[in-house]
């Protein structure tokens, strides 16, 4: 209780600063906006606004620099703001200025963003694990594996894993909530998917007695996840509960990281952790970005939820967390209004009075969906469930909710409005270029007087904030790829909130070869009017010299329009996925075993299906001809740590590291080996820090664009490729119809 109450003196201190340095922001700000400047002087405050930014960006990092820097960059924005506002919003004609309110309201919608989550983030708290008590004094912990269509050989895994966790096995229980074997599955429907949850059931309830882990299902699914879950907990009584989805395999030191927290503080309900995925989405697969470029998510999860902690508004994500059952129970259970039960039981304890904790190390690893369609689905899900908390749960007005907790579970709702902008953005270009409307009004002394420090301003900060774990434009990717579907799904939740339908997200797909999403069509049509716009650009700049600068400065928006479209029509080419299991890189010594022979390897690659190892050439005529073998693990270089059977299946040489590179399948001979497997490939979230700190990245914007324009070329020429092949060949490559989100 001491150090959490050093926390909130520190945080309110900061507050204080915080507060002040904004609010006489602000105060300068309003008395510059009352000066009438001409041009040139407009120019050196934008200069002298900008060298301000650029010299704290450059300086330490410490609590006070950080928000002088992020005050810079909130003046720059708000002059741009008002100056938008006041000065370029003129009546030509109903059409055009139809037009130009439509993209004011995006524009207005993105400083709102900006604003919001440059407050969210002013200082990320990074939270220490806090040692466990006694183990007399330990909680009892029910982890709860909520399922309903996943394999067995996923649950498996997650179920060994679980049990795995370094904790007293009397105060830990492992519960698999089966929602795809209920009485309700088992006896309605036809005979053929009755008899499908009837098999279900029992194949996973022997599963269960033989891992020592206990199986409950219930009568009716009903409120899905959420009432998959408090169904469990009428049957159970263990103090907090770990929920882990049925992909998300939990390292070894979970709970050794994360109970002590709730020793610290009475009033904590929850400590949420990371989302690690060991394989690529479908826009990383297809472009061949996961092992060289930090994942899409990370930035949410190694920034964002920072930001949110510091504020106590780090919310529940639906996996990966440990919650405190009497307080879960305070407020009747999960919540189920919504289809994201995990951020609404969050903003229902936090209206409460209660606390919540984040923890950034990744500790589990889960599966992240591998079609176009799945991945399309999922973020509908995740759009649809925050679009209903904030029109159901209005976070701006809830009561109980401190000022900062309001904003932040309103930037994390609002955020979830982005298709309406980055269309609007999309299409605007089109407007002016192609038929001429006169939709911003500015010349090119006030264009680069406001605008130009404004995008300065964006662009420096968000690198700051976010650059070591995302490169600039990615955003811009994912959020156009997913608009063109969420928009209509996110329309339909705002004229009736409660209708959507919670939908499980597939896992463990598998691809044997190579098409052509059918989510790809509209961007045919999307990067055809972008292209036709450029064209009539050129044609315009010649025909209409005095709008020569307009036209020169939409065109560079059309054509950044052009390299995103590019880079999302690569990634609409669903690339065949060439492993069952995913592989990460690793670089571990070992020894390969063969009869009386040991012989040193380095494991570069491991995955739950094999590994690959590289050995010196000299051993090839040993181990050429062999079949089988143990691959050994030391612990410290000192005893065998793990002894796996393995089957040997390629040899050959490889030339970039000069050595034999052998890869090799796992062949247990027994359930020990088999977790010890599990434990081995698994149990580590050092592995997966490393990882994450290897794919961290600082191109830079001009780095970044070029590199998005490089990919963008060279795949949306192998998507067209596959295109005119797939016609040619009566468009034999077409993908089944599962895949529509």
């Amino acid at each position: 209780m001491v150090q959490t109450s050093k926390t909130a003196r520190h945080k309110s201190k900061h507050l204080s600063l915080v507060v002040f340095l904004w609010f006489l922001t602000f105060l300068t700000f309003l008395f510059v906006c009352a000066l009438h400047l001409e041009h040139r002087s407009q120019w050196y405050l934008a200069g002298g606004l900008l060298l301000g930014l650029f010299v704290f960006r450059f300086m330490k990092r410490t609590p006070t620099t950080r928000v002088v820097f992020l005050c810079f960059a909130f003046f720059i924005v708000l002059r741009y703001f008002f100056w938008r506002s006041l000065e370029t919003l003129e009546f030509y004609d109903w059409v055009s200025f139809s037009i130009a309110i439509i993209l004011f309201l995006a524009e207005m919608y993105g400083i709102m963003i900006f604003l919001l989550g440059s407050f969210v983030n002013v200082r990320p708290f990074e939270r220490k694990p806090v040692p466990l008590p006694p183990v007399s004094e330990l909680p009892t912990i029910d982890v709860m594996i909520p399922s309903y269509n996943e394999s067995e050989e996923i649950l498996e895994v997650t179920m060994m894993a679980a049990l795995q966790m370094r904790y007293p096995e009397h105060k830990r229980k492992v519960y698999l909530l089966d929602d795809g074997g209920t009485d309700q599955k088992c006896t309605t429907g036809n005979d053929a998917s009755r008899e499908q949850a009837l098999t279900r059931r029992e194949s996973l309830f022997r599963l269960c007695n033989k891992l020592g882990v206990q199986y409950v299902t219930r009568e009716r699914n009903q409120h899905a996840k959420a009432g998959n879950i408090n169904d469990a907990m009428k049957k159970t009584n263990g103090d907090l509960l770990l929920i882990l989805d049925a992909d998300h395999v939990p390292t070894e030191n979970f709970l050794e990281n994360t109970v002590g927290l709730f020793n610290q503080d009475e009033k904590l309900f929850l400590v949420q952790t990371p989302h690690f995925f060991v394989n690529p989405d479908p826009i990383e697969k297809n472009l061949n970005t996961f092992y060289s470029a930090p994942s899409e998510n990370e930035m949410f999860y190694r920034v964002v939820q920072q930001g949110l902690d510091y504020w106590n508004s780090s919310f529940f994500c639906g996996s990966g967390a440990l919650l405190k059952r009497s307080l879960i129970e305070k407020q009747g259970g999960m919540s189920g209004e919504t289809i994201t039960e995990d951020a609404e039981t969050a903003i229902s304890l936090h209206t409460l009075g209660y606390n919540s904790a984040f923890i950034s190390e990744p500790m589990l690893s889960g599966l992240q969906p591998e079609t176009m369609g799945g991945f399309i689905g999922q973020r509908i899900r995740w759009a649809t469930g925050m679009i209903q908390i904030f029109l159901l749960k209005r976070p701006l007005i809830a009561r109980g909710l401190s000022i900062p907790q309001r904003i932040c579970y309103a930037n994390s709702c609002l955020f979830w409005f982005f298709p309406f902008a980055r269309l609007v953005f999309l299409l605007a270009p089109v407007a002016f270029l192609v038929f001429g409307l006169k939709i911003y009004a500015a010349n090119w002394q006030t264009f680069s007087a406001y605008a130009v420090p404004h995008l300065i301003a964006v662009m420096t900060v968000s690198s700051y904030l976010y650059g070591r774990v995302r490169r600039s434009f990615v955003s811009e990717l994912y959020e156009l790829i997913q608009s063109v579907y969420c928009l209509p799904a996110i329309v339909k939740t705002m004229l009736r909130p409660r209708a959507p339908a919670f939908k499980v997200t597939p896992k463990g797909e598998f691809l044997n070869r190579t098409f052509i999403s059918p989510l790809a069509y509209p961007f045919y049509i999307l990067f055809i009017i972008n292209v036709t716009a450029l064209c009539f650009g050129a044609a315009r700049y010649f025909a209409v010299p005095d709008q020569n600068t307009a036209t020169l400065v939409t065109m560079g928006f059309g054509f950044f329009n052009t390299v995103i479209l590019l880079a999302a029509i690569g990634a609409l080419l669903e690339r065949r996925q060439r492993r069952a299991t995913p592989r990460m890189p690793v670089n571990m010594e070992a020894k390969l075993r063969i009869g009386e022979e040991r012989y040193d390897c380095r494991i570069v690659d491991i995955s739950l299906g094999g590994c690959r190892m590289l050995l010196k050439p000299s051993y090839e005529k040993d181990i050429q001809n062999e079949n089988q073998a143990v691959l050994e693990v030391y612990a410290s270089g000192r005893k065998v740590e793990f002894a796996f059977n393995i089957d040997l299946r390629i040899l050959r040489y490889d030339e970039d590291s000069e050595m034999l590179a052998l890869g090799a399948e796992f062949n247990h001979t027994d359930l020990d080996e088999r977790k010890a497997k599990v434990r081995f490939v698994t149990g580590s979230s050092t592995r997966w820090m490393a990882f994450q700190h290897n794919r961290e990245c600082r191109l830079g914007v001009i780095g970044s664009f070029l590199f998005l324009l490089g990919i963008g070329v060279k795949y949306s020429i192998a998507h067209i490729g596959h295109l005119i092949g797939s016609i040619l060949g009566g468009f034999g490559s077409r993908a089944p119809r599962t895949e529509n989100p």
